[in-house]
Formats: C-alpha cells, sequence, structure tokens
C-alpha cells in the first residue's frame, strides 16, 4: 500500500505542533487541502489581528508533510 501524504498544523503563539485529519494519495491533493485550511484560518485568525502567513504573523502555520516524512510549509 503506498504512503500517504498528510498536513500538519504549528500554532505560532504557543509554539506547539498539532496533526491535522486526513490523509492524501499525492501532492497536489494535499496542497488543495492545505489551501482549503488556510482559507479557514484566515476565518478564524484573520490576518488584520493576527499579522497572518507573513514574518512576524501569529497565525497558525500549515506543513504539507511527504509519505516519507520529510515535509514543507505550505503559504499559498
Amino acid at each position: 500500500m503506498p504512503e500517504k501524504w498528510r498536513l500538519r498544523g504549528y500554532d505560532t503563539f504557543s509554539e506547539e505542533e498539532y496533526g491535522l485529519s486526513g490523509e492524501y494519495d499525492d501532492e497536489q491533493t494535499a496542497r488543495e487541502a492545505a489551501a482549503k485550511r488556510l482559507e479557514h484560518l484566515e476565518e478564524s485568525q484573520p490576518s488584520a489581528s493576527s499579522g497572518g502567513q507573513g514574518f512576524g504573523g501569529i497565525q497558525d502555520q500549515i506543513y504539507v508533510v511527504r509519505p516519507d516524512g520529510s515535509e514543507y510549509r505550505f503559504t499559498g
């Protein structure tokens, strides 16, 4: 069975990682899910009050986790 892609969240305010539900068959599907997660974060942690995804912002961050366990930050 092929390994799956996943997402991981990072709470920049409390400096804690957290898991996100879902497994994806390929990178494109994982990236689409990450984009939806960023949209949700924009609603729950608006850039106007959190600083958004930019340098110094405290909006949560989303990472795409490859099947081998390596990951990269998804910024949209």
